[in-house]
């Protein structure tokens, strides 16, 4: 019979940690989107961000701990009242809360970024633990870089902690640098000399610096760690965080050597990690463990001819149980929407009427133009159905001309939801460039592009194409996709999304200094931040 010590509790930090690392930053409404699909998923616990380090970052766990039911979220915060009090402000919404304090504790953290000695580390983390207390009965302490401290103080640091009240220790590997005997080492002298360690429960966060976030998190739990933080697809500081599909479906695949749970749907893990990659722009790698393209593929004929007599001869997981399909998708341009939906639905996506009529209508003008449907098709017209950005700009029609030798040309014809059409004309370097510079003299909005990318979705000849700008403008970067078989108009409308964004934007700071221009709501925000 399962009890509680069976139970390890997986705490997410995509939308901390994760979208800490480069070209993973997320607006409000994705890191929504994401925060929801965690919590369908059966995280324990969501790390919402880290609101002192800017005003976005506050707003976006407000909104989650507000908006967002079941998982614990968490905020983490320096050791500093002013850090806890902001976190805690911006948790308040929540019904189950969590603040999460951390100080680096390691000798070369202590010289050369804090300048500390060791007994002013315990003294601001005590002192913090209780602060946090003040606000939270479930206070989480990290002493940062754990795996380089010495072993004697950082026994120290966490009794001291634990008996300030402190709920949660984590013992973070920050820089990827233990390997799995030292790390469980590590745990066992904490649990043998720690004074009312087994009154708290043991976390355990790992970056992938040497690759072996994994393995080290999965040392920790049979060490006695009952908590694994992770990230969906691994994203995170420098190499990434411990993978969250990858360490969860390690202990479900040899849950006889484990004997642990967790409360994780397993069948969701590859549509969250779908929603995740289409959000960030990063793509998933076809050799990924767990959720690649190529994890339930096989070519070799020796594997091909195993798999046809038995599957477990090459696969030790089932791509059901994480969410993908094998099969190809047999819908057609004759098929209805009740199939339609039965196809989504197995694909691991929920979509409600609306959607569902806007998301068939796209399949079925697709399935028009493909001689031939994937699951990688439905997925990608899905996943932009769900996040594109609606404004007030979309594409009305679209002329490109393109020859050898010579300039193209590419004539535009815009709708605004104003209801004006304007239309722009341009030559450029190529069919793309004159179509971006028609779109800018159309909408009347010049953009710096700094990164453009083209994906396959799928295969064959009629392959949906999906392509990613980077777009600079006043200082900030914006992210926009889409998809088609046509890459011209693909690229277009993903133009079209960040300009659609663009506006979002300033008319959410227009919105924000209009608020702001009275006297007492610019008291109140500065009270909040």
């Amino acid at each position: 019979m399962a009890t509680e010590a069976d139970r390890v509790l997986i705490f997410d930090t995509t939308l901390r940690d994760g979208e800490q690392s480069p070209g993973c930053s997320m607006t409000q409404p994705e890191k929504l989107r994401v925060a929801r699909a965690l919590a369908d998923l059966g995280v324990d616990v969501i790390e919402a961000g880290f609101p002192a380090a800017s005003r976005g970052d506050w707003e976006a766990v407000h909104a989650v701990a507000q908006e967002v039911q079941g998982p614990v979220i968490a905020a983490l915060a320096r050791c500093t009242r002013a850090d806890i009090e902001a976190a805690a402000r911006a948790l308040q919404p929540a019904p189950r809360r969590r603040l999460h304090v951390f100080l680096a504790t390691s000798a070369i953290h202590r010289q050369y970024k804090l300048n500390m000695a060791q007994d002013e580390i315990v003294r601001a983390a005590v002192e913090a633990v209780k602060i946090a207390r003040e606000f939270c009965d479930d206070v989480e302490f990290s002493p940062e870089d754990a795996s380089r401290t010495e072993l004697d103080f950082l026994a120290r640091v966490v009794g001291a902690v634990i008996e300030a009240g402190a709920t949660t220790v984590n013992i973070p590997d920050t820089v990827g640098y233990t390997v799995p005997d030292e790390f469980g080492e590590l745990f066992r002298y904490l649990r043998q000399n720690v004074p009312g360690i087994d009154k708290v429960r043991l976390s355990v966060h790992c970056h992938d610096d040497l690759g072996m976030a994994v393995a080290n998190s999965l040392t920790a739990v049979v060490a006695g760690a009952r908590q694994i933080e992770c990230t969906i697809n691994g994203i995170g500081e420098r190499a990434g965080n411990c993978s969250l599909e990858e360490v969860v479906m390690a202990m479900a695949t040899r849950s006889q050597f484990f004997n642990l749970r967790t409360g994780i749907q397993t069948n969701r893990l590859y549509p969250v990690s779908r929603l995740l990659s289409n959000i960030t722009g990063q793509p998933i790698p076809r050799n990924k463990a767990v959720i690649g393209e190529n994890a339930f593929a096989h070519e070799s004929g020796i594997h091909q001819h195993g798999m046809l007599k038995n599957a477990q001869t090459y696969e030790i997981m089932r791509p059901e149980d994480v969410g993908l399909s094998r099969s190809n998708l047999v819908l057609g341009k004759h098929s209805g929407r009740h199939a339609f939906r039965e196809r989504v639905q197995e694909l691991g996506f929920e979509l409600d009427e609306l959607e569902l009529n806007r998301v068939f209508e796209e399949f079925k003008a697709l399935a028009d133009r493909k001689k031939e449907l994937f699951d990688g098709d439905i997925e990608a017209l899905v996943l932009r159905a769900e996040g594109s950005a609606h404004g007030p700009w979309s594409l009305g029609a679209l002329e490109v001309s393109s020859q050898l030798g010579a300039s193209a040309t590419a004539t535009v014809r815009l709708q605004h939801a104003d209801g004006r059409t304007p239309t722009g004309k341009a030559s450029g370097d190529g069919p793309v460039d004159a179509a971006y510079k028609a779109i800018e003299q159309a909408t009347g909005l010049v953009v710096k592009v700094r990164k453009f990318e083209v994906h396959a979705v799928t295969v064959g000849e009629d392959a949906q194409g999906e392509t990613v700008v980077y777009v600079d403008y006043n200082g900030r970067s914006y992210r926009g996709s889409s998809v088609s078989t046509d890459i011209i108009e693909a690229s277009c409308k993903a133009l079209l999304e960040v300009i659609n964004r663009i506006e979002q934007s300033q008319q959410g700071g227009a919105r924000l200094a209009a608020r702001e221009a009275t006297p007492a709501a610019a008291a109140k925000s500065a009270v909040k931040h």
